[in-house]
């Protein structure tokens, strides 16, 4: 017969458990804390960047790249390198500031683009353009005219502006696997090309242009099939988007899914769906800088006074996707910014702050003297000065 009567036997406490338990819930609770204070104390923040995130860099402590003085070099941030072409030779350099390749590029005066992998190399004003993936040049031509612009999408689509030739603006696309040979040409009789840009899925080329010949100046947006001009150039026009009289259009950008944006001198528009609508406006506000070269992104800097002789930055941030706002403020006036895929680059004088879209420091650049040239990527960034670059990983 079973003992009821009998105590029962006390189950072993696992005090390893127990402890393991302890320390993982002291632990969230602890990066939870950091987090709130982090995201909602200014000051709390700035010590965390500065001290325990090691954000904050001091001129002289990165790595470099030296500089020959009293050369005529030009200097360009592309993907993860920084390259400097100099008497025909394009010189490559990794983040640690060593050499891992040269081309030789026969260009004097460039003018440079990059998106994604992808870098061209045009001669301002001259004939010649090459195409180069990574660190290899994949093609190389020469076109009838002068260039004044240029432009690659993610994928290697190549357009180029070309003057002075007998229409007033001749465009070439190029595909990367053109072996520079045009994939089409369109022209332009009467008006000025402000800017141009492929979409990514290589389908669409906007033209950005400016009437003046009136009394009035006229913007206007162009929509051109890549598949239809590459047959038929003369009926490859899709659409026109005619921007409000007196209005100066000087940017374009295709962003994801087909949404182009458009930026005037007082004003970012989104086109998307067949719809033109103003993302942000300059009015009412003291807005010193604006740009739309970012992923998926739009931003404009406001200066807002803090007192009888200073001014705060306000650097306002939108989603172009969803439409989401970001605040980001530096207590100086931003003498200049650089913009390149998700970091924005704010130039204080002597020091540079690197925020990404979602409005948070990704590093500092702390100076002994007026920073007056940077170059950038997404990954990286070049402080030049006369004899070195200082490289920033981002």
């Amino acid at each position: 017969m079973r003992d009821y009567w009998k105590e029962p036997v006390p189950k072993k406490v696992n005090k390893k458990k127990i402890i393991t338990i302890t320390i993982i819930i002291s632990v969230v609770i602890a990066i939870i804390s950091v987090l709130v204070v982090y995201y909602n104390n200014k000051s709390a923040r700035e010590w965390i960047d500065r001290i325990l995130l090691r954000k904050e860099v001091m001129q002289d402590k990165v790595n470099t790249i030296e500089l020959k003085e009293n050369q005529n070099m030009n200097l360009y941030a592309f993907n993860k390198y920084i390259g400097i072409l100099n008497k025909n030779r394009f010189t490559i350099y990794g983040n640690t500031g060593n050499e891992e390749t040269n081309l030789e590029i026969q260009i004097s005066n460039p003018i440079f683009d990059s998106a994604n992998r992808f870098l061209v190399i045009a001669e301002k004003k001259g004939k010649k353009l090459y195409l180069i993936n990574d660190k290899d040049i994949i093609w190389e031509a020469n076109v009838e005219g002068n260039i004044s612009q240029i432009h690659v999408n993610k994928n290697g689509y190549v357009a180029v502006v070309i003057t002075d030739t007998s229409y007033k603006t001749v465009i070439n696309v190029y595909s990367p696997e053109g072996e520079g040979k045009p994939k089409f040409k369109t022209y332009l009789s009467s008006t000025r090309t402000a800017d141009i840009a492929i979409s990514n899925d290589n389908k669409h080329l906007a033209i950005a242009e400016v009437d003046t010949s009136g009394t009035i100046i006229q913007s206007n947006i162009k929509i051109i099939s890549v598949d239809k001009a590459s047959t038929d150039p003369t009926n490859s026009l899709e659409n026109t988007y005619k921007g409000e009289t007196d209005k100066l259009i000087t940017s374009i950008k295709y962003q994801d899914k087909n949404k182009l944006i458009c930026m005037y001198t007082d004003s970012i528009h989104i086109i998307e769906n067949g719809q033109d609508t103003i993302l942000m406006s300059n009015e009412k506000r003291k807005m010193i800088f604006q740009s739309i070269q970012l992923t998926n992104h739009a931003m404009q800097i406001e200066e807002r006074s803090s007192g009888l002789f200073t001014a705060d930055s306000v650097v306002n941030i939108i989603n172009t996707e969803n439409r989401g706002t970001k605040e980001y403020m530096v207590n100086s006036v931003t003498k200049e910014i650089y913009t390149y895929g998700n970091i924005m680059a704010l130039n204080l004088g002597t020091e540079i702050e690197f925020i990404n879209t979602e409005g948070w420091l990704v590093k500092r650049y702390v100076a002994y003297q007026e920073i007056t040239d940077i170059i950038m990527s997404n990954n990286l960034a070049g402080i030049v000065y006369r004899d070195k670059i200082e490289i920033i990983n981002l």
